[in-house]
């Protein structure tokens, strides 16, 4: 039984729609891969679970005593902490206003070998109960010394689990 020419032209025509559809959507995704920003928590990048060489996010609290300007100015490096493990970051360019040692940070950045983010972007919180969903997580039930939020009360201004707002 041979198909009626109308309907086989209506047949090949969904199926040139469908293909076309199917052939953007997997470009766009091959042209969107590169300029995903997925985050970091300091341990992860400890752990080696953070790609070399490719752009990624990271987070957690400025250690106190870490930050060193270079003689150009522009140029600081700092250390990003979780109160797990430690990652360096080297990042040129005006920091925020807001940015300050025990305060939350965020950093973009591609990762070094050596383990030192190059960072082209750096967001700090930006009042005294923010922090950014990310750092939140990275750092929920952690203190400095190992402690549990329950446990006894952080020092500075780190984050505690009762008062933390997540926007």
């Amino acid at each position: 039984m041979a198909m009626h020419p109308k309907r086989k032209q209506r047949l090949y025509i969904v199926l040139s729609i469908v293909i076309g559809a199917s052939v953007a959507a997997g470009l766009l995704f091959y042209a969107m891969r590169d300029n995903l920003n997925l985050f970091y928590s300091p341990s992860q990048i400890a752990a080696g679970e953070a790609p070399l060489n490719k752009r990624l996010r990271a987070g957690g609290m400025v250690l106190v005593g870490s930050v060193e300007r270079q003689p150009d100015g522009l140029t600081t490096q700092f250390t990003v902490t979780d109160y797990d493990a430690k990652v360096r970051v080297s990042y040129k360019g005006i920091l925020p206003d807001l940015f300050a040692e025990d305060d939350g940070v965020v950093v973009a950045g591609i990762l070094q070998p050596d383990g030192m983010i190059i960072a082209d972007e750096v967001l700090a919180k930006h009042d005294e109960n923010y922090m950014p969903p990310e750092v939140a997580d990275a750092l929920k039930d952690k203190t400095p010394h190992g402690m549990k939020t329950g446990d006894a009360k952080p020092s500075g201004n780190a984050p505690e689990a009762t008062n933390t707002k997540v926007y």
